[in-house]
């Protein structure tokens, strides 16, 4: 936030140019005389340099690390492309598959807390639909830190299902950038369904109601 004020001082008035980065602020402060308009406008010009100049270099020195030779990680929404992705088979709940994912080295990213753009092949049978109601908490990638989401390849009961090897998966949003898993066995799908993305893999059971 950054914004000029300005007040009687005496005989002379002071302008004060208050500049408010990362929570810091900046002052700087110059006094002109009433009497002058064209001094007063040229220390508006001035001041307003000057406050241009602290921020940029304020700006340029939160964005470099100790040394002054790379950069901090920048916060923003995951995209598929941001992401290294993990398939497990579990035993839990009737047998599920448990996608990991994790950010790339040197990014930090928020993982939405909806599902997985997923299929197991190209028939609209074989899509993934929600097995949650509602968007649940994002989830900030960064390092080790993981995001899980539980797939239930079928849903239905009986042998009825059509036999995948892969697994077609992108975060929501994101389609274009879909990468393909190689599954860990082949898997009878039928009516698909999976989690939000969670922080912990504990929350992405799928189970069934």
């Amino acid at each position: 936030m950054s914004g000029f004020r300005s007040g009687w001082d005496g005989s002379r008035h002071t302008l004060w140019a208050v500049q408010q980065l990362a929570g810091h602020p900046l002052f700087v402060t110059m006094e002109f005389s009433m009497r002058s308009r064209l001094a007063a406008r040229s220390a508006r010009l001035t001041l307003t340099a000057v406050a241009a100049a602290a921020l940029t270099a304020t700006a340029a020195g939160t964005a470099l690390a100790a040394g002054g030779q790379s950069k901090a990680p920048v916060e923003q929404l995951c995209g598929t492309n941001d992401l290294t992705f993990k398939l497990t088979e579990k035993t839990q709940a009737g047998g599920y598959l448990l996608v990991t994912a994790k950010a790339r080295p040197g990014i930090t990213c928020y993982l939405e807390g909806t599902i997985p753009s997923a299929s197991f092949g190209s028939s609209p049978d074989s899509e993934v639909t929600p097995a949650e109601q509602a968007v649940t908490d994002s989830v900030k990638l960064s390092g080790a830190t993981a995001a899980y989401a539980g797939i239930n390849p079928k849903t239905t009961n009986g042998d009825y299902g059509t036999e995948y090897e892969r697994l077609f998966l992108a975060v929501a949003g994101d389609e274009t950038g879909a990468v393909t898993l190689k599954l860990p066995s082949a898997t009878l799908v039928d009516k698909p369904v999976s989690t939000n993305w969670h922080a912990d893999p504990a929350d992405a059971v799928p189970f069934m109601n």
